[in-house]
């Protein structure tokens, strides 16, 4: 059975949140835990609240073991990105692209 969980509108980029979801793909979900608590990065922290909710939906909704949980998808994609402009020389103005991203984990107990 398949579990999943979703965080919306990160802000940051999801350049820098695959960086740490690619570390967790494929491990069990206690083990990703504490893989992810000991990575020094603000994303490590999202993506962990993440996978505790995933963790959470399996155990509550569906009555799965959490010892027996597998990560078997760890997604982050791209979601609206925040416009903003700054001035320059010569009275033109530059742009700000302000990203967000989507967390989208998927638990399973095969």
């Amino acid at each position: 059975m398949e579990v999943q969980a979703i965080t919306k509108n990160v802000g940051m980029s999801p350049q820098k949140m695959r960086e740490v979801v690619r570390q967790i793909q494929g491990l069990m979900a206690a083990d990703a835990l504490q893989v992810l608590a000991v990575v020094p990065r603000k994303s490590a922290r999202v993506v962990a609240k993440t996978l505790q909710s995933a963790i959470a939906n399996a155990e509550n909704n569906n009555s799965l073991k959490p010892a027996r949980l597998r990560i078997k998808e760890a997604v982050a994609g791209a979601a609206a990105s925040i416009k903003r402009f700054t001035p320059k020389a010569r009275g033109s103005a530059g742009p700000i692209i302000k990203r967000r991203c989507h967390i989208k984990i998927v638990l399973t107990d095969e």
